[in-house]
């Protein structure tokens, strides 16, 4: 016979809000989290030679691809930045972007298999994406400090105290991210089609967004369009700050802060949405 003084220590209810993000169970979670990352870290690099060094190799060639094609032949203008620099900043930031976006949208696709057999808070998987990039991030960070020291020393570049704002920056990548993927990744449990087209729009939005050439560049009716792009905002501040060029403003900043948690709260209301259900359509 039960004691009806006995109380449970877990509950596990569908029914709550489409706002509710229960970061206190997540917290509770974090050595799951920190699995994760582990997991994903160890796995990228599993029977290969070079190993983690190739977080240095695709920055290094990329930017070289973009060095000959958009500054040698192509011609783009870099607002008289150092055209090796210039693309590294870009890429940089872009691949934090694109990886942490594209993992996070095969969020429910990718990982079925485990949210059908045991529980635990399911935004823990996207949050483990965000940091699995982001020590990515710190990585590549490193080489762009070494190639960015050195044209300091040459006088090449004039940096500014919007440098302070990088971690800010780096944040809205972030909740960037994690808020369209949220979204791509519940849509793609009913519409598969989305995760093939998503691979081939996240490189269309990389020449939409000033990576490999400055807003400056633009003409008129383009530039005003590409300050409602979310990622503007952040890759002028950035390059602004640390290379001292690039047509940036601070109200550029704070519209694309504002655009991307509105993405974010729509991504967190159509994610638990899909978690009740997704099961069922996976």
């Amino acid at each position: 016979m039960n004691d009806p003084q006995q109380k449970w220590t877990e509950t596990i209810d569908a029914n709550h809000s489409l706002f509710d993000l229960k970061l206190k169970e997540v917290w509770r979670y974090k050595d799951l989290i920190y699995m994760f990352v582990k997991r994903d870290f160890i796995s990228s690099f599993k029977q290969t030679i070079l190993g983690p060094i190739w977080f240095f190799i695709n920055p290094i060639f990329t930017t070289l691809t973009y060095l000959i094609i958009f500054g040698r032949l192509a011609k783009l203008p870099t607002d008289g930045a150092p055209p090796l620099l210039f693309y590294l900043a870009g890429v940089t930031l872009w691949n934090y972007f694109s990886g942490s976006l594209i993992g996070t949208s095969n969020t429910f696709s990718g990982n079925a298999g485990i949210f059908g057999k045991v529980y635990f808070p399911r935004l823990a998987t996207p949050i483990s994406i965000v940091i699995s990039n982001l020590m990515r991030l710190s990585v590549q960070f490193l080489l762009f400090i070494c190639v960015w020291a050195y044209y300091l020393t040459t006088k090449e570049i004039t940096p500014n105290w919007w440098i302070l704002a990088t971690p800010f920056l780096v944040i809205l990548m972030a909740v960037f991210a994690l808020g369209v993927g949220m979204i791509f990744s519940s849509l793609t449990t009913k519409y598969k089609d989305l995760s093939m087209l998503l691979g081939f729009g996240v490189t269309l939005y990389m020449y939409a967004t000033p990576v490999i050439y400055p807003v400056s560049m633009l003409p008129g009716a383009f530039k005003s369009i590409a300050k409602y792009n979310p990622l503007t905002g952040i890759f002028e501040c950035f390059k602004y700050g640390w290379l001292g060029v690039g047509d940036f403003s601070p109200s550029m900043l704070l519209s694309s802060t504002v655009i991307i948690f509105i993405l974010l709260v729509i991504g967190i209301v159509t994610f638990n949405k899909v978690e009740k259900t997704f099961m069922d359509t996976v």
